[in-house]
């Protein structure tokens, strides 16, 4: 416990440029306060004790404005970013140095008791607000936009953003991605999200012109008699 504690207070100061020290990040930050909390609550879940462990996860809910659900799987270095609002169900799983920022919701989408809240694979961001609802998995790297609400597998390495959330950035395979993108946001390598659903949007709006042209050609050819001649008949007149 004690060597988990200090590698994810290192995770911190190097995350947060706020952070000048770690008993600064040890005393102040409601992320950290919340994981260890989880710890001893997910300790006392998986042995049986449900209501000592709902206790605990309570308590911490109380004292972090974070609710995270003992029976919750988190691995090593999680960082919780602000922190307050932040609701990770039951059946979640979490890898190793996943980053979350304030109001991200990591949710089920079905009453069963079985697997129903996301799997977030090493290394995820995932921006302020942004909701993740259902069993799928964001895979290694992913990032996630602010208020983005995702509800499918997210491939591996790449940025997704809106309502729902689409792909808008993917880094080539051969570039060495960063090591901390901060909110998950796409900001230098990749395209304004908003900017690209107005390239898809005229795109679509081209291809519906082209077929309607096509569709209103159709209906005057077939509209036209077998072997009528417009010259012929304009001579006749």
């Amino acid at each position: 416990m004690a060597f988990m504690l200090r590698e994810t207070v290192r995770t911190y100061r190097e995350r947060d440029p706020a952070a000048r020290s770690s008993l600064e990040v040890v005393l102040c930050y409601p992320g950290l306060h919340a994981v260890m909390f989880h710890r001893l609550a997910h300790g006392l879940w998986r042995r049986g004790w449900l209501v000592a462990g709902r206790f605990v996860s309570a308590v911490s809910r109380i004292l972090t404005g974070i609710e995270i659900h003992p029976g919750v799987k988190i691995g090593r270095r999680l960082f919780i970013d602000h922190g307050l609002g932040v609701v990770i169900g039951e059946t979640a799983e979490i890898g190793d140095d996943v980053t979350l920022y304030q109001g991200v919701t990591l949710g089920g989408t079905s009453l069963n008791r079985g697997k129903r809240h996301p799997t977030l694979e090493d290394g995820v961001i995932v921006g302020a607000g942004a909701k993740v609802l259902g069993a799928f998995t964001v895979h290694r790297g992913a990032r996630i936009g602010a208020n983005a609400v995702v509800l499918q597998d997210v491939p591996e390495g790449v940025s997704v953003a809106g309502i729902p959330a689409k792909l808008v950035g993917e880094r080539p395979k051969q570039e060495k991605a960063p090591e901390f993108l901060p909110y998950g946001t796409p900001c230098d390598e990749t395209p304004d999200p908003i900017a690209c659903q107005l390239s898809v949007l005229h795109g679509e709006v081209a291809r519906l012109r082209a077929r309607l042209a096509a569709l209103e050609e159709e209906r005057l050819a077939s509209s036209v008699p077998a072997g009528f001649d417009p010259a012929r008949r304009s001579a006749n007149e």
